[in-house]
């Protein structure tokens, strides 16, 4: 269920940063148009500060080494990086 979880609030704080700095943040500094950031800024902040916290939980239940739990947090720094974290990190194998 965790890691079910973990691999949602990639997806949805990997779309949300992508939105953030691909279209408001553009609207805000070379249209002036600043309304849209705000919120989008929000709940990216809410997704990104989630998904922190799901890395720790699911490092803890599946007993993640170190050097996995730095690259799943180190994702979410950079743009499509929780995408490419889902596809090597948390995709259970089959």
């Amino acid at each position: 269920m965790s890691l079910k979880t973990l691999r949602m609030l990639a997806l949805w704080e990997g779309i949300s940063y992508l939105v953030l700095v691909g279209i408001c943040m553009p609207l805000k500094y070379l249209f002036d148009i600043p309304e849209p950031t705000h919120p989008i800024g929000l709940a990216h902040g809410v997704l990104f500060v989630s998904y922190c916290i799901m890395v720790l939980i699911v490092t803890l239940q599946y007993k993640w080494s170190f050097k996995t739990m730095f690259l799943a947090g180190i994702a979410s720094l950079l743009p499509f990086g929780t995408f490419v974290a889902d596809k090597r990190i948390f995709k259970p194998a089959e």
